[in-house]
């Protein structure tokens, strides 16, 4: 509200429920924006924040309280509720919108909402609009002007609280572990949707319910495919299993990807790929502090991965040259990281007037490279071919350089080896 200014308002809608099949609904996930400002986890909701407002300041239209719908479907928060245990200085029915809500925007010189996200509440508001400006000659004023309030809040969502990082610790850890879990697990013969049931499994025991993206569980030639979610091919020795998954704590996302060899040690091919991914994570790790521009730890993946494919004999050619001409494309076509908080590739601006934002305390970033060497790769020697290999891990920046919040998943190959030999 202090973003917004006196004299304006701002109003965010919750996330619909959504039909699966038929009278079947998917699981319920709230909004990340209106959970961000509100807490409150329930669908046909509608927060509006008006700062200066004498009858309060935050209020929230939300569903009145069914006893019928508690009985079937389990506690509400009704208006009661809306007050008492999530903080709005007053609540109003959600069907009493259209009636109490123009009467609010009378007056207002700007109102901040999420524009062009939903397209039924962009058409309401402009009804509300309207309707105020049918009443002009009556001496209402409408708003002059609509402007989103992504800007605003996404960078608030950025930088991250002692509470946030709490949250993003416990996915991080719970995470971490269920990785741990699939490696001891994980044996030829099985297949990557075992190896999935056995990452969810730990993710659900451990109380957190939801997984913050689909898993990719990519075995062999599998990995190759970037976003692969299939999971359905059966895991064999002399191949390596590619996991990307991460666990959502109360709506804050963990990103962790780990590569190891299905039969517990990795053959030379593989172990040589594998150190030089490692190494380049290490090397973009090294730039995440706070001053450093965002594009650091990327050039400095870039660099490495690049040296390393010439000493291999995948690339040939001069360094400078071959970045330049982004001739490691074939084989790391990504960038090598993203923003991390309640929604897995996170809210926030990268760039900031054409420049690359520098990094500050408080944010959390992922760091990821790759190598993917496909199959038909012709130009490459064939034992390089059909290997698939990202290390990701999660990293906060602190004030005097950065944390490393997904520790808790090995990934050395001495340590991977060790734990899978393990019985």
């Amino acid at each position: 509200m202090q973003r917004i200014g006196k004299d304006n308002i701002a109003l965010i809608g919750s996330a619909p429920v959504r039909t699966r099949n038929r009278d079947v609904d998917y699981p319920f996930r709230q909004d990340s924006d209106f959970y961000y400002l509100t807490g409150f986890n329930e669908p046909d909701s509608v927060a509006v924040f008006i700062p200066g407002r004498e009858q309060g300041e935050y209020i929230l239209f939300c569903r009145e309280f069914d006893e019928k719908k508690a009985l079937w479907e389990g506690a509400h928060a009704g208006l009661e509720g809306a007050t008492r245990h999530y903080d709005a200085d007053d609540a109003f029915p959600i069907d009493d919108l259209d009636d109490i809500l123009p009467g609010m925007l009378e007056g207002k010189t700007k109102v901040f909402y999420p524009m062009g996200r939903d397209p039924e509440f962009d058409h309401g508001l402009l009804e509300w609009i309207n309707h105020i400006r049918s009443q002009s000659r009556s001496g209402l004023v409408a708003p002059g002007e609509l402007i989103s309030l992504e800007p605003i809040l996404h960078e608030m969502r950025l930088f991250k609280s002692a509470a946030e990082l709490k949250l993003m610790r416990r996915a991080a850890e719970v995470s971490a572990a269920a990785h741990v879990r699939a490696m001891q697990v994980c044996k030829a013969g099985m297949y990557e949707y075992q190896i999935e049931a056995e990452l969810i499994y730990h993710f659900v025991q451990s109380g957190l319910r939801a997984v913050a993206y689909p898993s990719i569980v990519a075995a062999g030639k599998n990995a190759c495919t970037l976003h692969y979610t299939e999971n359905t091919g059966k895991l064999k020795n002399g191949d390596l299993l590619l996991i990307d998954a991460g666990a959502e704590c109360d709506h804050y996302a963990a990103d962790i990807t780990r590569t190891f060899p299905i039969s517990g040690c990795f053959s030379e091919p593989q172990k040589q790929l594998y150190q030089l991914v490692l190494d380049a994570q290490a090397a973009a790790i090294e730039q995440i502090k706070p001053g450093a521009a965002w594009h650091f730890a990327h050039d400095a993946a870039v660099e490495t991965l690049t040296k390393g494919l010439v000493s291999l004999g995948l690339l040939k050619g001069r360094i400078k040259k071959l970045i330049k001409d982004e001739k490691y494309k074939p084989f790391y076509m990504h960038r090598t990281g993203h923003w991390l908080g309640m929604d897995v590739h996170d809210v926030g601006d990268y760039k900031i007037n054409q420049e690359w934002r520098t990094l500050e305390a408080g944010m959390v970033l992922t760091v990821e490279p790759g190598l993917y060497i496909p199959v038909d790769c012709k130009t490459v020697d064939e034992k390089w071919r059909g290997i698939g290999i990202r290390i990701e891990d999660d990293v906060l920046v602190t004030a005097k350089g950065h944390e490393i919040l997904t520790t808790g998943a090995p990934k050395t190959i001495a340590a991977i080896e060790a734990l899978m030999q393990v019985d």
